[in-house]
């Protein structure tokens, strides 16, 4: 199974009284968004499953790739590893899956996934980490930052 990790691209600020799941894209994040969704639709297998978390910024970060994708409540900002895996049937490890998502939860399945001690793990705005699931073993395929394409 491959699980690919993509952090939303850079979004408006949190402000105290905001709604986060309102906040959108900025002007940077909109072109971090373009150009990891070229790189991507170049690897994506086309049967690729994208899953996307209910939030604006997320969204808009999917509509970059212009390819189908579900919302699920499960990937709110608020959500856990657990939630992820249970999501992506992880532990059949079968396809492709490319979730859209949030820090923390996002470097804290690449921590587990991975074994490191941390219980996180730092993920850019807009980076996409590229997992492989090989019988008991988790490989990093890729790590890509927006800014270095």
């Amino acid at each position: 199974m491959d699980l690919i990790l993509w952090r939303h691209a850079e979004a408006q600020e949190w402000t105290q009284g905001c709604n986060d799941m309102a906040r959108r894209l900025t002007a940077r994040g909109e072109k971090q968004a373009k150009r990891m969704a070229g790189w991507l639709d170049r690897q994506l297998p086309e049967n690729t499953r994208i899953l996307v978390s209910p939030a604006i910024r997320t969204e808009q970060t999917a509509n970059a790739l212009g390819r189908k994708f579900k919302i699920r409540p499960e990937l709110e900002p608020d959500s856990t590893v657990a939630q992820l895996l249970e999501l992506v049937q992880w532990s059949q490890g079968k396809g492709t899956v490319l979730v859209i998502g949030h820090q923390p939860t996002l470097g804290q399945t690449i921590a587990e996934l991975i074994g490191l001690q941390a219980s996180e793990f730092p993920v850019k705005k807009g980076a996409v980490w590229w997992l492989h699931k090989r019988q008991q073993e988790t490989l990093v395929l890729t790590v890509q930052s927006p800014d270095l394409l």
